[in-house]
């Protein structure tokens, strides 16, 4: 029963870290971590990413360009470029080191120690590509928030609100967190049974010692 619920845990961990990892992918690239809509213009909606900024018409639909220099954007949206790609670098690198410490898999087996090294390495790496992924979700909905409520600006300009790329960075930031949770629990709180073989190698030790020359010592 104990080596059932650890390698649920397992996959259930590593699923929920595949799932917040490629979730974060799409969070990268989608043009919709902020959200503008003008009260003068209703038929105009204008969208920006870490990469483009996009504006969807009625009549003409979607059209998107992409931002000339890196340099010149604000100091969330480059920070954030390098997080995310930090954050799928730690992802895939988690996905195989935790994929490799596996009770499931065949090589390796009797090195219980070194699989179970292998599987708190993985949650670490999962925790900080969730943090990667969360921290520049969070700061750019922060001044997201401080410039909606700038009262300096005046009312009639429109302010920017949050998109939907960023909701989609929160779940995916949570799911890594709590899928490096399940993969370390599974490692550090249950102690993984000795296979069949193994069972049977300590029975013939523990009622069959043998002398160095190999033959078994007499009872007395």
């Amino acid at each position: 029963m104990a080596l059932v619920l650890r390698v649920v845990m397992q996959f259930v961990g590593l699923a929920l870290s595949v799932l917040g990892w490629v979730l974060s992918m799409i969070t990268t690239y989608l043009p919709h971590w902020k959200n503008l809509n003008l009260e003068l213009n209703e038929m105009e909606n204008w969208t920006l990413g870490l990469w483009q900024a996009c504006v969807v018409r009625d009549e003409v639909g979607r059209q998107c360009k992409d931002f000339d220099s890196f340099l010149a954007l604000p100091v969330e949206l480059r920070v954030s470029r390098v997080l995310m790609f930090l954050s799928h670098g730690l992802g895939l690198l988690g996905l195989l080191v935790s994929g490799s410490g596996l009770d499931c898999l065949r090589v390796g087996e009797r090195q219980r120690e070194r699989k179970k090294r292998l599987l708190i390495l993985g949650g670490v790496l999962f925790w900080t590509a969730g943090v990667g992924v969360l921290v520049p979700v969070s700061w750019v909905a922060h001044v997201t928030v401080q410039e909606f409520w700038d009262e300096t600006l005046p009312e009639v300009v429109p302010r920017w609100e949050f998109g939907e790329a960023l909701f989609l960075g929160w779940f995916a930031g949570f799911c890594l967190l709590l899928g490096g949770c399940l993969v370390t629990w599974a490692a550090c709180c249950t102690q993984a049974p000795l296979a069949a073989g193994q069972y049977a190698a300590a029975d013939t030790q523990t009622q069959c010692p043998c002398l160095e020359n190999g033959t078994a010592a007499p009872k007395v």
